[in-house]
């Protein structure tokens, strides 16, 4: 039997450290079971043709598991370009963009959106930086419905804030005086597209953002919202 000759010191020609046999140490296996075969025992021969089915159906796996790897390689390939083509469609277009984080890197101006179930009785968006020190509180729009607030990147005295990482925070009141829960977004022009090894990133406002950062598409003339 194949297995009888592992404990052999014939099997010196495998690779003792692999954790599976491939069909090339199945044959030296066989081969090395030949050898050392017992002359007044020898193999018998059905066993031995169980065998070479045996080898035979690893080899077949072997080629078929390496045409489908291949295969999927050419089919992500394939897939990748595709997409690639789909996303450099995209610069020029505004999107809506998930996450309260901003990215200052030298732009003029970012856009926060929120979206109002009701009137409310005031709204204060709350511009912070990475420590957690508010640089900037802007009061927003009270109208029901979807809006839109410019921060500049200045402070409250009106001086331009650092290049680096900020969040951003709508703090909104309804009419009895009770928080709102809201959703909050960013709001920017794709500019540029960048292919990176972990997939494509779109370039908003000059900051890197990923497709699945993108909530909604829009039509750049129907921006729609307040200012």
């Amino acid at each position: 039997m194949v297995n009888s000759i592992i404990n052999t010191s014939a099997t010196g020609t495998v690779k003792e450290n692999k954790g599976t046999l491939g069909k090339d140490d199945f044959l030296k296996l066989m081969i090395q079971q030949l050898k050392n075969q017992d002359p007044l025992n020898p193999l018998d021969g059905t066993e031995y043709a169980s065998q070479l089915a045996q080898f035979s159906s690893l080899e077949q796996l072997a080629n078929l598991n390496s045409s489908i790897t291949k295969s999927m390689d050419v089919n992500y390939l394939l897939t990748q370009s595709i997409n690639n083509t789909m996303v450099a469609n995209l610069i020029g277009k505004e999107v809506k963009i998930s996450g309260n984080n901003i990215s200052a890197v030298g732009q003029e101006s970012i856009d926060i959106g929120y979206n109002l179930p009701v009137q409310a009785k005031s709204v204060v968006i709350k511009i912070s930086d990475k420590n957690g020190n508010i640089v900037r509180m802007i009061d927003g729009s009270v109208e029901a419905g979807t809006c839109k607030v410019s921060w500049d990147l200045s402070d409250n005295n009106g001086n331009k804030v650092n290049n680096g990482d900020y969040t951003f925070e709508v703090e909104a009141y309804n009419i009895g005086g009770e928080k709102m829960t809201l959703s909050t977004y960013k709001l920017g022009l794709i500019d540029g597209v960048r292919f990176t090894e972990n997939g494509s990133m779109l370039l908003v406002g000059g900051a890197e953002y990923s497709i699945s950062d993108i909530l909604e598409i829009l039509n750049r003339s129907n921006n729609g919202g307040n200012e």
